[in-house]
């Protein structure tokens, strides 16, 4: 009996990795009635991350009651993979969709991530996966911080808790309460860009503007994260202005690091390792793949690229199912993919070809495993 083992990225715009997975299933099972099918749909760290690693690997969320962007009461989950480890998204308690029209990254906070985390270790995960993605903060990560225990204070001696528009007023920082507190914990966290904390490339100037910054805030909140990494290097001996993906999700990605400890990963891995990828993978026939583009950016870690550079040291194939094939995806080859299909069948407008994603993909995946089994003589 053959085994496909499916991980795909979401097509963005059209259909969730969860979907994805699916309608390559049902495929698969249209040519091949008894083939063993195993998904793991994969989340770059934002709103689903949550979801995909408990449709991955099993497990349960939690419901917490935390602080939200605004300091208001809310509801948030983290998923809770086994008794050791649990997975908190950003979006859950600092995402954009929970402030709606009222954007303001000067103001909002990411503290209710901070006791999403604290949830999970006082409950006995001694390994917490965090996905930065989909924030409404440029805090530099200081509220999450600040709920484990890191303290901030200003140049009168007093603690308070920072937030965008108040970076600029931290005269000291002290992390060693939340490093005891996260002790014989492994924080993990899911960042997939490489951008720095500030500067023309950094947070404040590339994401803060999608968070409601017009020029002038952007201006501001970049000064404040300077300030910060300046108080980082001289207070915990951290560098975090040179740090790739520093930037990532308002500067979350540099203060989960300055102040917790936290490992920047890129997504895919901290997926693979997470669900045992050897074992997952050690009878497949075939692996396939898949994302809404392949291009050169694919190449630096993405999805594609992660699945068939580990399939490669296993000598599994890995076909990549996508939407699109630019000239530059290339590079992909090199790191082990097999071959890479495109979805759409006739040239059309980019809106028409994502409406008929579902069906395209269903179709594609069906004609991949035909030439597959023809080709393997089955």
């Amino acid at each position: 009996m053959a085994k496909y083992v499916l991980i795909p990225d979401s097509f963005k715009g059209s259909l969730s990795a969860a979907q994805v997975c699916e309608i390559m299933r049902n495929a698969i099972l249209a040519v091949e009635p008894d083939a063993a099918v195993r998904m793991i749909p994969v989340a770059d760290g934002g709103e689903g991350t949550v979801d995909a690693f408990l449709r991955a690997a099993g497990g349960e969320r939690v419901s917490v009651s935390v602080h939200g962007p605004y300091g208001e009461a809310i509801i948030a989950c983290y998923g809770r993979l086994n008794a050791r480890t649990a997975v908190v998204e950003m979006a859950a308690a600092a995402g954009l969709p929970l402030v709606g029209n009222r954007k303001n990254p000067e103001e909002t906070t990411t503290a209710g991530v901070g006791e999403l985390i604290a949830h999970a270790v006082e409950h006995g995960a001694t390994e917490v996966i965090l996905g930065l993605g989909g924030s409404a903060t440029n805090d530099g990560g200081c509220g999450m911080a600040a709920a484990l225990g890191v303290r901030f204070t200003d140049a009168a001696g007093r603690s308070f808790v920072p937030v965008g528009g108040t970076l600029g007023r931290i005269a000291a920082v002290d992390a060693s309460p939340a490093r005891e507190r996260l002790k014989g914990c492994r924080l993990r966290v899911m960042c997939d860009i490489d951008n720095p904390l500030c500067g023309p490339e950094g947070a404040a100037f590339v994401f803060a503007p999608q968070k409601g910054a017009d020029e002038a805030m952007a201006r501001r909140l970049d000064r404040g994260l300077c300030h910060l990494a300046k108080i980082v290097r001289r207070d915990l001996h951290t560098d975090i202005f040179s740090l790739p993906g520093a930037g990532a999700a308002g500067g979350t990605g540099g203060g989960a690091v300055a102040f917790l400890g936290g490992q920047l990963q890129m997504g895919i891995d901290t997926v693979l390792d997470t669900v045992g990828f050897p074992e997952q993978i050690r009878d497949a026939s075939l692996i396939f793949t898949g994302e809404g583009r392949l291009d050169g950016q694919s190449a630096r870690g993405k999805v594609v690229a992660g699945v068939a550079r580990r399939a490669a040291g296993y000598g599994k194939p890995v076909i990549a199912v996508v939407g699109g094939i630019a000239e530059d995806a290339d590079a992909l080859y090199a790191q082990g993919l097999t071959a890479a299909f495109s979805i759409n069948r006739l040239p059309m407008a980019l809106q028409q070809a994502l409406e008929h994603s579902e069906s395209n993909l269903y179709r594609t995946v069906q004609d991949i495993l035909r030439c597959w089994k023809a080709a393997a003589g089955a």
